[in-house]
């Protein structure tokens, strides 16, 4: 049995997502029209930094943590009108899970090509979280 690889997923998710340069998610942050969510492991996060007034989700709770009739539902965590843009270290888990989201039904979402690695690339402000 031949399974397909995460690198073909990845592919096949951005044919029905929306992705976005590091230079275009700048504007739409600098015109405060989108949530920027990250959605590494905690431990990259105290390793490297996040993006100033980015949101945590974690990957495993994504689905979860944004759908209201779950148990994990966590109301008011983003903007529900503005769009969400999700990153990961380089761009292929948010990928897959931008390609969720667009599946429940979201339609205001979308990811970064080139993930948190292009975002500071750019010049995007990094702060330090402190492990709790």
């Amino acid at each position: 049995m031949k399974i397909k690889s995460s690198q073909e997923l990845v592919e096949e998710a951005k044919k029905h997502i929306k992705t976005l340069s590091a230079e275009s998610i700048k504007k739409l942050n600098e015109s405060n029209e989108c949530v920027l969510i990250d959605i590494r492991d905690i431990r990259e996060i105290w390793k490297e930094g996040t993006i100033k007034d980015s949101i945590h989700i974690p990957r495993g709770m994504l689905e979860f943590w944004l759908d209201p009739d779950s148990s994990y539902y966590k109301k008011g965590k983003i903007g529900e009108k503005k769009e969400m843009i999700l990153f990961c270290a380089l761009g292929f888990r948010s990928a897959l899970a931008t390609k969720t989201l667009v599946d429940m039904g979201f339609a205001n979402v979308a990811h970064v090509d080139g993930g948190f690695d292009a975002l500071k690339k750019i010049g995007f402000q990094i702060i330090q979280k402190e492990k709790r």
